[in-house]
């Protein structure tokens, strides 16, 4: 196994858990069939990560996940509440049960505390806010339970502002940006030291928030538009906007978001994802480009299955040249000082 420890922008354990109506997480520490427990994580180098809350969307009317094109709509609000809540229960349960191998952290100093003793270092985020209301009213409760990174909206609608939808090939520019809610959530997430989270949001509202925020431009879970023409991948105009403001980007391990032909298909080799860590490198820097798998939330590829796959990537980018220095920056160093100039 090759030895790099990897923080990761963003994965959807928490929204599993709650579906599979394991309210306290124990199926993380003894063993279960998707792509996150400590068994994999500890195989694969996986010592912490940005831990997704995410409500879903009324299965009744959900579109064919396997479609290239996809369009989601709005979700009760009050539906979202409930779910979102009961995530954060999970994790609170999840840390307090077993703070030798799960920690939820609320700084920098903590994840590299969590890291030395070997527990998971968790890092709370929101992925569309629809538990939030109007007046912000959700948002210092959720602050109080750990909340330390937000993104406004997933791929639908809502108070804030507008998802992307999933359509391969287009552009990320799909209609209106943020609402004036939308900007006050910005305004006060920067207030509080809470990541905002550009992954997810159509062209406008990226451009929106680079100029509410003066806060580094962080994508937790995307990639490269040039490579692969989806709506949830960043054109170079945002990219070179994000390096101007020292910003990141997580790269995505979804088969339709790095695959060139846009298809949802695990058969897609680690050529296809080092071809956006090489585009992104290009326009972002040494600095401004880390991983965001979105495991538990997505299809990724067959080579790497899971998270004791992550070794079979770092190898991969040994193979295409990265030396150990940059490969170490990738898979945890730029999440580090991007966190620290945030949430400190």
């Amino acid at each position: 196994m090759t030895g790099f420890a990897v923080f990761d922008g963003h994965n959807d354990l928490l929204s599993c858990l709650l579906h599979e109506q394991d309210l306290t997480g124990a199926s993380f520490f003894a063993g279960r069939p998707g792509m996150l427990d400590l068994a994999k994580c500890r195989a694969g180098g996986f010592a912490g990560g940005f831990f997704a809350i995410w409500a879903a969307n009324d299965p009744a009317t959900a579109p064919d996940p396997m479609a290239r094109a996809r369009h989601f709509t709005a979700i009760d609000p009050a539906g979202a509440r409930a779910e979102t809540f009961a995530q954060a229960e999970i994790a609170r349960r999840m840390a307090a049960a077993r703070p030798d191998a799960f920690r939820l952290c609320l700084n920098v100093t903590q994840i590299e505390a969590a890291r030395q003793d070997g527990a998971i270092a968790a890092i709370l985020h929101v992925e569309g806010a629809e538990a939030i209301g109007p007046d912000l009213d959700g948002l210092q409760p959720l602050y109080a339970l750990g909340l330390r990174s937000l993104g406004p909206v997933w791929s639908r609608p809502n108070i804030f502002g507008h998802g992307v939808p999933f359509i391969h090939p287009a552009s990320p520019d799909t209609g209106p940006g943020l609402t004036e809610a939308g900007q006050r959530l910005v305004r006060e997430c920067d207030r509080l030291g809470i990541l905002v989270d550009l992954a997810h949001l159509n062209e406008q509202g990226f451009w929106d928030i680079a100029r509410i925020s003066d806060r580094p431009l962080i994508a937790t879970h995307s990639g490269a538009h040039a490579v692969t023409e989806a709506t949830r991948n960043l054109t170079d105009r945002q990219l070179d906007a994000m390096a101007e403001r020292g910003g990141l980007v997580g790269l995505n391990f979804g088969c339709g978001f790095v695959r060139p032909d846009g298809i949802k298909n695990p058969d897609t080799p680690p050529e296809d994802l080092i071809r956006h860590l090489d585009h992104l490198l290009a326009r972002l820097g040494e600095g401004g480009v880390a991983l965001g798998s979105d495991f538990d939330g997505t299809m990724v590829p067959d080579f790497l299955r899971d998270a004791a796959g992550l070794p079979r990537l770092t190898e991969a980018m040994e193979r295409a040249g990265y030396g150990a220095a940059l490969i170490r920056r990738i898979c945890w160093d730029n999440w580090m000082d991007a966190l620290r100039s945030i949430i400190g």
